[in-house]
């Protein structure tokens, strides 16, 4: 894993100023969210929920969808709030934002999602700390975002070491304040996706798993059902978009990179690193894709993490499913 020189700490401070500004950004919607309709009944401008780093903030940093309206989240359960809140009609999520979402039954439609992306999101330690696998972890305290993408990765690693929830001491921290608990040595891990996990790998910091053979870490497009029903050439529109931007990203890494940093007000080299491994291209929704985020739900619902029972599947609309193929 290639990490910054441990031989220039204005370096690291720099990294840490990136990182803060990314979740400072990530705070507040870059631009306020909009009515879908204005006062005469007509289409207002489509409205999109993006995360920093996802597939979206390059569509947005590319500038090639002027008919939208961008809103930014610092992650997916501030995300499917907004949904909830009907602020936005478009959003873009983990694995695990969509099952707390149903669960807390808010109304949405799963209209598209991405290949696997198990690199992603990891479990990140002290490189002093001498824990050498996730079973070391035994008795101590891990910082992760309560609902997020890497939740999921925490139940299925608990399960690959024959551990349960009582085995270790959760704190549910959002980025912003999981970074300082994890640097002050106030948690013993942290797990984390991109581009906090960039920006993280740091001297000193080590990566203790990944999601590798364990979860699929996909990305979920969410819509509202009312967009989806009253909208959907506008959605089909902007999916196409959304397709060919990650297309042209995947082929042309190099300029993805140069693109996108300064939207994520990061270095550039740290942005490469991070979408080396996390940017992959876009999938149709499937009944296996719904197979696996039942998969996901009846364990979170057999863990007492979500009420039960929640019948996901039934969210998956592939009615878009072909501008994926």
């Amino acid at each position: 894993m290639r990490t910054p020189s441990p031989s220039h700490p204005p370096r690291r401070r720099l990294l840490t100023a990136a990182f803060t500004a990314v979740v400072l950004l990530a705070g507040a919607a870059v631009s306020a969210c909009g009515e879908s309709a204005d006062a005469e009944g007509k289409a207002g401008k489509l409205r999109i929920g993006y995360q920093r780093f996802g597939g979206l903030s390059l569509v947005k940093a590319r500038g090639e969808t002027p008919g939208v309206e961008w809103s930014l989240f610092e992650s997916g359960p501030a995300l499917t709030e907004a949904l909830k809140a009907g602020s936005i009609d478009i959003g873009q999520v983990g694995e695990a934002p969509p099952v707390f979402a149903a669960a807390g039954k808010i109304p949405f439609s799963i209209i598209g999602t991405s290949a696997p992306i198990p690199q992603g999101e990891a479990v990140l330690v002290k490189a002093d700390s001498g824990y050498r696998s996730f079973a070391d972890l035994k008795g101590k305290t891990i910082a992760l975002n309560k609902g997020s993408n890497v939740h999921w990765l925490l139940v299925r690693l608990l399960e690959a070491n024959k551990m349960t929830l009582q085995d270790i001491k959760v704190k549910y921290l959002k980025p912003a304040e999981g970074r300082p608990a994890f640097d002050s040595g106030q948690v013993d891990a942290w797990v984390i996706w991109d581009p906090y996990f960039a920006l993280a790998e740091q001297p000193g910091v080590r990566v203790l798993a990944d999601a590798t053979g364990l979860a699929s870490n996909r990305e979920y497009v969410l819509a509202a059902p009312d967009a989806v029903a009253k909208r959907t050439d506008d959605i089909r529109a902007f999916l196409q978009r959304y397709r060919e931007v990650t297309d042209w990203g995947i082929a042309n890494p190099q300029e993805r990179a140069r693109t996108l940093a300064p939207e994520l007000k990061i270095p550039e080299d740290v942005t490469s690193r991070a979408l080396d491994r996390s940017a992959k291209p876009l999938a149709p929704v499937t009944p296996a894709i719904g197979d696996e985020l039942q998969a996901i739900t009846d364990s979170f619902i057999a863990l007492d993490l979500i009420p039960g029972p929640v019948d996901i599947r039934s969210r998956v609309d592939d009615r878009f499913s072909a501008v994926f193929q």
